[in-house]
């Protein structure tokens, strides 16, 4: 891989940050270059998909944003299989690119930029090192840690930022291959706000495929459920 399409250089890490994504927005939007990183050992006011907040407390989660330009368009799902390789074998990814170990998520992943500019900022909170009790009562049963200690976060870091690197340059179809061997999805009742159905794989363009009682449709984007999450 050639130096300039690889992450993690320059690196702006933060004690305390409002949102990692926020600052790598104003980063980005300012000319910084791929690859640019913030870090940051607590977070106050991150951002989820579909407007959820993602806090961390000090110390026990990976919380990092990366610059990327020049965009793959199947750029989410690849972060997603970065994470997923990054936390082991036992990692499945609900579509788009939650990361779910036996159940519970462990890890976030926000990906938002301007397309027009040719830019995107990959946000990924991943529950190093937290302890159920660190979680909010409205969590507890839904997110999960990998229950390491706060020194793996370092480490973790490195190991993902080369997934990254390796999988936002793969082949889409190894992509493809790597993301429907992990579908926590695949036969599974699942909900959206237009419907119901089942699971039934990820298509070429890395749709969700979901096949209800009288078609099969395939979802771009969107908030996709459990049939059993409330």
């Amino acid at each position: 891989m050639s130096g300039d399409r690889r992450l993690g250089r320059p690196r702006l890490h933060l004690r305390v940050a409002g949102s990692t994504n926020e600052r790598a927005r104003e980063l980005a939007a300012a000319g910084a270059p791929h690859g640019t990183l913030v870090t940051a050992g607590e977070q106050t006011a991150g951002r989820g998909r579909q407007g959820r907040t993602w806090a961390a407390p000090a110390g026990r989660a990976l919380l990092c944003s990366v610059i990327v330009r020049e965009p793959p368009r199947l750029l989410p799902l690849a972060a997603g299989v970065a994470v997923a390789k990054v936390v082991g074998d036992e990692a499945l990814l609900k579509w788009p690119n939650d990361v779910l170990v036996n159940g519970l998520k462990v890890a976030g992943i926000l990906v938002e930029g301007r397309p027009a500019e040719r830019w995107v900022v990959v946000g990924i909170g991943l529950n190093v090192a937290l302890a159920e009790s660190d979680f909010p009562p409205e969590l507890r049963g839904r997110a999960g840690t990998l229950g390491l200690r706060a020194d793996a976060i370092e480490p973790m870091l490195a190991k993902l930022l080369a997934a990254l690197e390796r999988w936002i340059e793969a082949p889409e179809a190894d992509l493809l291959d790597a993301v429907r061997a992990r579908d926590a999805l695949l036969g599974v009742s699942v909900r959206w706000a237009q419907g119901s159905g089942r699971g039934a794989g990820i298509d070429a363009d890395g749709r969700l495929i979901v096949a209800t009682a009288t078609a099969e449709v395939r979802l771009d984007a969107g908030e996709v459920h459990l049939q059993n999450d409330l």
